[in-house]
């Protein structure tokens, strides 16, 4: 792989760790060039597509406080999303673009995770009712699979959707009740009438209100089979998990490239063309990333740009020893550089470097044996620092700097 010489469909921007300030604000400076540059009007990150869809509105109309908007628009508060000065600035600037512009051209916001936290799962109730409601008010009751008081009754109270001992201890989880079984049933009849009715629908309501249903209708489907699989006891129980929620990344990811070319922002294993492991309490576990999906689908409209760390010395990752990728990248002196990665596996040659160990779990270094995967690396020598340049209209790194 190497830089995308055209437009991707998807271009996506992974980091290495969360949480971290000065990786939002390189995402935002690289967003915006690309937005003003490229013609992007699109930017998804890795946050719940349901609360997502509240900051849509809000840089669409500009409509009630920010505040309220970072509060109730974003989730994984464990990671501070929604307090993030970043983030914050990231949607101020997308209303502020959108003011006086056609809608066509404007910018759209989403968030393309599940409801899906580190502790628990959303329940299926918001997704489910308001598909429900939707096809209910334009069209005919016969053909509906069920009414709003049976879906009631079966999702019952929130609360057994989202007790988090179910995270650990499948027995706890309702994902495989009798009223569970029935739902999926639903949601699938439910999520079918709504394409059986597509031409119909579009034409009384709009595309967009037709694609929100169906964001809808993925979102049910998907929570439904994600607490399925909670209640499994079988050993590939935390795989499949896994696997579900990078399975629904990438369907929320697809259908928003049918309306366009799209940015994205995620953690680099949610984003990369390999499968994504990670060891947990059972042990390790594989998966199929988002990434992984998405780019086997959309072949060269998908590309990748895998972010790398000198240092985050508030977490205790130090200079990279000389011998590893980060070593090389961090010897260079720069800031913040774009690498052609497929360009610098060639150079390092084979076998590749050694692979960099973080003493802080929170920070994933890149695999060397898999840089060939990503189109392009962004280097950040130090997250503690400010960062003026521009990668996405910045210098690319070329061969004879290593050589130097």
């Amino acid at each position: 792989m190497g830089l995308p010489a055209a437009r991707p469909r998807l271009l996506a921007l992974g980091e290495p760790t969360h949480g971290e300030e000065t990786l939002l604000e390189v995402r935002n400076d690289v967003f915006r060039g690309l937005v003003e540059e490229e013609g992007y009007r699109t930017i998804a990150i890795e946050s719940d597509c349901l609360r997502g869809l509240v900051v849509d509105d809000w840089i669409a109309s500009g409509a009630g406080s920010l505040d309220e908007v970072m509060e109730r628009g974003f989730s994984h508060p464990d990671l501070g999303l929604g307090v993030s000065a970043a983030n914050r600035e990231l949607v101020r600037w997308m209303r502020r673009f959108n003011e006086g512009r056609p809608a066509p051209d404007r910018l759209r916001f989403a968030g393309f995770d599940g409801p899906l936290e580190i502790t628990h799962a959303a329940g299926p109730r918001q997704a489910l009712t308001a598909l429900h409601a939707y096809l209910a008010a334009w069209v005919d009751a016969d053909l509906l699979p069920c009414g709003a008081d049976e879906l009631d009754v079966l999702l019952g109270a929130d609360g057994r959707w989202t007790e988090p001992a179910a995270m650990t201890d499948p027995s706890r989880s309702t994902g495989r009740s009798a009223e569970a079984g029935r739902l999926r049933l639903l949601a699938d009849d439910l999520s079918t009438l709504l394409d059986a009715q597509s031409p119909h629908l579009i034409a009384v309501t709009s595309r967009d209100a037709w694609d929100r249903a169906r964001l809808y209708g993925r979102t049910a489907i998907g929570l439904l089979r994600y607490h399925h699989a909670m209640a499994d006891t079988s050993p590939g129980r935390m795989a499949r998990l896994c696997a579900l929620r990078d399975a629904m990344m990438a369907d929320n990811l697809l259908a928003l490239a049918d309306r366009g070319p799209v940015l994205v922002h995620a953690h680099n294993s949610h984003l990369q063309r390999e499968k994504s492991s990670m060891r947990m309490w059972q042990g390790p576990v594989e998966w199929w990333s988002a990434g992984a999906l998405v780019s086997a689908r959309l072949g060269e409209d998908y590309a990748v740009l895998a972010t790398a760390l000198g240092t985050v010395r508030s977490r205790g990752v130090g200079i990279p020893a000389p011998d590893t990728v980060e070593g090389r990248l961090y010897a260079l002196g720069q800031d913040r550089c774009l690498v052609d990665a497929s360009r610098l596996a060639a150079f390092l040659g084979d076998p590749p470097p050694a692979a960099r160990v973080s003493p802080w779990f929170g920070y994933a270094p890149l695999d060397p044996a898999h840089l060939g995967a990503h189109d392009g690396i962004v280097f950040v020598r130090d997250v503690s620092r400010g960062f003026e340049q521009d990668v996405s209209r910045g210098r690319t790194v070329s061969g004879e700097a290593w050589e130097r």
